[in-house]
């Protein structure tokens, strides 16, 4: 699934900011400058509007990646900030409400810039902005983005524009109705998957340099390895980074079980005892293909469980929408394709199930499958459960992973009914 989706989803899905633990790195120029850090967002030079927008949002309080980012992206005179932080910790909110804080409505034409890799995350900011500016009446919005066309002397009024790079550079440099020497703040988000898109981050840095010398600069990235630092680098040299560590996968908090059927009928057979004995409360179960999952999903909704079903060949919104009723519990079993395998976090989720093991093409162990798999079952440093139930001719890739990770999966007899109850107590 390409990258651009996956955070398409979690933009989509989150509706509240995720509680994280991690740690939080600041970089700056001068490290013997002050740093604020703020705990409530009537700390910050808000307009009422504003905060009005903010707590209709539902946000209560600031995440961590907005204690310190949000002082530094209003400050005066405003300061150039590159901040890396994964889907759900308020990183979209929080250039929104640089945005919509440096955007002045008396002023009728574009003032802010921010940059998407994709027209459906252009679009999905455009929400964020729309909510959090729900009573900034004055200020509006404009999307440089396909299919919205505009003719060469068009007078462009709204304040905020949001784009992909290709429309953009052709708003700026073939309409010629976007003139980047009127911009004050420039928005970047999604570095990483620019990088990862051929051509978009030369796009970037085009329209980069037609910017004047005082406009502030806002990079945003899940991640901050070194093709992101070089990109980075290129578009603003000394920037103060604020680094929120990546959260690590890990099996130490994972209990890992495997059971050994001769059928694909009895490993539903074995499916259904342990969900029967666990009276789980919601579980994934992770499917090779998508024929299994189909046939999967069939059979328990015959058996009368509220079965949920993801795979690639949904729409962004059709996955988001099937991923947000199972975290609401409208659907207690998600049936899923390794498209689900990766950044997507149901934080209700402490049991997960592989109908069958994760391949590569050649028939060995997809060990960074497995790990992101049941990697689901201990999110936010829940103590999670797993269960592989496999087939007889498959057991060695159990030892394979077990060889691999260092850890011990212990076997299951499918039908110990006795021994089920007691790892469910």
């Amino acid at each position: 699934v390409p990258l651009a989706e996956l955070s398409l989803m979690n933009k989509l899905i989150h509706t509240s900011l995720v509680e994280s633990q991690q740690h939080v790195e600041i970089l700056q120029r001068d490290p013997s400058s002050p740093l604020f850090s703020i705990k409530t967002f009537e700390e910050l030079p808000l307009k009422k509007e504003l905060l009005q927008g903010v707590y209709m949002m539902g946000f209560n309080r600031p995440s961590k990646i907005q204690e310190q980012a949000l002082p530094l992206m209003l400050a005066y005179p405003p300061q150039n900030l590159i901040a890396q932080s994964q889907s759900g910790t308020g990183k979209t909110a929080a250039f929104v409400l640089a945005m919509l804080s440096r955007a002045s409505a008396n002023e009728k034409y574009p003032q802010c810039l921010c940059l998407a890799p994709t027209y459906e995350l252009a679009l999905q900011i455009g929400q964020v902005v729309r909510a959090i500016g729900k009573f900034c009446t004055d200020i509006k919005v404009n999307y440089a983005v396909r299919g919205n066309r505009v003719l060469k002397g068009t007078v462009l009024e709204e304040q905020i524009i949001i784009g992909t790079p290709g429309t953009t550079l052709d708003w700026c440099f073939k309409q010629r109705v976007l003139d980047l020497a009127k911009i004050s703040l420039f928005v970047l988000d999604e570095a990483d998957i620019m990088i990862d898109t051929q051509g978009l981050s030369c796009q970037s840095i085009r329209i980069h340099r037609a910017l004047p010398k005082s406009c502030q600069v806002l990079l945003f990235s899940a991640t901050y390895k070194e093709p992101v630092r070089a990109f980075a680098e290129r578009i603003i040299p000394d920037p103060i980074v604020i680094k929120l560590r990546e959260e690590e996968l890990t099996l130490s908090n994972i209990r890992q079980y495997f059971m050994v059927c001769q059928s694909s009928d009895e490993q539903y057979r074995a499916l259904c005892n342990l969900y029967g004995s666990f009276t789980i409360g919601q579980v994934m179960i992770f499917c090779q293909t998508r024929r299994l999952a189909d046939w999967l999903s069939a059979k328990m909704s015959r058996d009368g469980h509220q079965v949920a079903i993801l795979t690639a060949e949904l729409t962004v919104v059709q996955r988001a929408s099937v991923i947000q009723r199972f975290r609401e519990g409208k659907e207690k079993v998600l049936i899923a394709t390794n498209v689900c395998a990766r950044g997507i976090d149901v934080q209700q989720v402490t049991t997960v199930v592989n109908f069958g093991l994760p391949m590569d093409q050649d028939g060995e162990p997809d060990f960074e499958t497995y790990l992101h798999r049941i990697g689901r079952a201990g999110r936010f440093g829940h103590r999670g459960i797993a269960f592989s139930v496999v087939q007889r001719e498959t057991v060695q890739l159990v030892h394979k992973i077990e060889e691999y990770f260092q850890t011990t999966i212990k076997q299951l007899d499918p039908y110990d009914m006795d021994e089920l109850e007691k790892l469910a107590a």
